[in-house]
């Protein structure tokens, strides 16, 4: 479990990374920048979830030591 959650923390900064090249600076919001916008906005928010998941269970583990 350990190993699959750092793997998909890898791809889901591969994707923010790969979002980030796709948006048009100039006009971020209009046809597929607006894609790339909530891509990287997903990818992120999906890297947060999944650090939040390792520290929680990290804690878990130091709490049940006591």
């Amino acid at each position: 479990m350990k190993i699959l959650l750092y793997v998909l923390m890898i791809i889901s900064i591969g994707l923010c990374i790969f979002n980030l090249i796709q948006i048009d600076w100039e006009n971020p919001l209009r046809d597929k920048s607006s894609v790339a916008v909530i891509g990287v906005i997903a990818s992120a928010s999906s890297f947060l979830l999944i650090l939040i998941l390792i520290v929680s269970k990290k804690i878990a583990q130091i709490h049940k030591k006591k």
